[in-house]
Formats: structure tokens, sequence, C-alpha cells
């Protein structure tokens, strides 16, 4: 018999452009800026996902071959935005938009260990929460986005949830099961 750990999951949302609470920009000479990756590069998002998720045990998409990271990527109303600081990848919010007409879900948000604790994670949630209110209109033939929902659980970063909060987004459903414990994968095989 295999360990397992309890796991609860917190599903929030937005259901109006007015719910975002936007948090305070970085003084302007933290070099911290803000760009979309417009070229769907599957190397990228895999690189993102797992150095962001190393020490939250975000597993699931490591298994994915290069074929299932491209065709996700490559559907229309799906992006990435990844924040800087001085040039340097500090985390990402990747949006897709492509799954619920008029749904925009943020299906991975998260900082780089090194760039957490320094206001940059609230800066560019605010900031992703905006493209996917404004989503359709780089994309065409998109609804306009009605809703904006994530989920987070017990796994992520500690302060996770509260950021979600802190920029108006409400828990609507929670969910706890027992998943099999996991080590965490660390951000490349043998780290």
């Amino acid at each position: 018999m295999s360990a397992t750990v309890t796991v609860t999951t917190w599903y929030l949302e937005q259901t109006s452009p007015s719910d975002l609470v936007p948090a305070r920009v970085p003084d302007e000479g933290a070099g911290v800026t803000v760009a979309r990756a417009e070229v769907p590069s599957p190397e990228l998002n895999r690189f993102l996902y797992a150095s962001v998720g190393a020490d939250n045990t975000w597993v699931d998409r490591l298994p994915w071959p290069y074929a299932r990271w491209r065709d996700f990527l490559d559907r229309p109303g799906v992006e990435t935005w990844v924040a800087y600081e001085r040039g340097t990848p500090a985390g990402y919010i990747e949006l897709d938009g492509a799954s619920v007409p008029g749904e925009v879900e943020v299906s991975s948000f998260g900082l780089l260990p090194a760039f957490r604790g320094r206001g940059i994670g609230g800066h560019l949630l605010s900031f992703g929460v905006a493209r996917a209110w404004d989503l359709a209109g780089r994309w065409a033939d998109r609804p306009e986005t009605g809703r904006v929902w994530l989920h987070t659980c017990s796994r992520d970063g500690r302060h996770a949830r509260a950021n979600y909060e802190r920029r108006g987004f409400r828990v609507y459903r929670t969910e706890t099961a027992d998943e099999p414990a996991v080590p965490q994968p660390g951000p490349w095989p043998g780290a």
C-alpha cells in the first residue's frame, strides 16, 4: 500500500472585472516587467512549470510529451505571461481561455523560489488576471470574458490562496481527497 496525504483544493473565481483588486506595482528601479510569450514554446512552459512547481509538488504535467505541451499551448485563447526581474525570468501566469467559451482559467501561476516574498507575485497575478478579463480583444472569435477562475490546493505555496483572495477571488467550492504522497521532484531529474 502506498502512502497518501490529505489534500484540500479550493476553487476560486471572479465574475466581473471590477472584482480584481490590483496589487502594488514594484518600484520602477526594481526592474520588474511582464511580457507575453507570443510564440507558443513547450520548452519555456515546461521549464516554468517544473521550476515554479518543484517545491510545491507540481507533478501532473511532468510526464507530458512535447506534442501534448505543443497541442495545449497552440490552442487559441491560451496565453503565457512571464515576469522578469532585470531580464531574468521570475515567474509566470498561464491563461486558458480555450476550454469554455466566456471563461478563462488561470491554469498555472507562480514564482521561482528566489523571487518570492518581494511583491512580484501580487503584481504578476494582478497583471495576468487583467489580461484574462481582456483576452477576447486579442483573439478573433473569442467571446467576452464573463468569469476568471482557478484552483489552488494545500500542496501549493503557503501564501497562494491568500494572494488570490487579496486580488478579489472568492472561494466557490472546496474539495478534500486523499492523494498519493509524491516526493518533491526538484526542478530537473536528479536535483
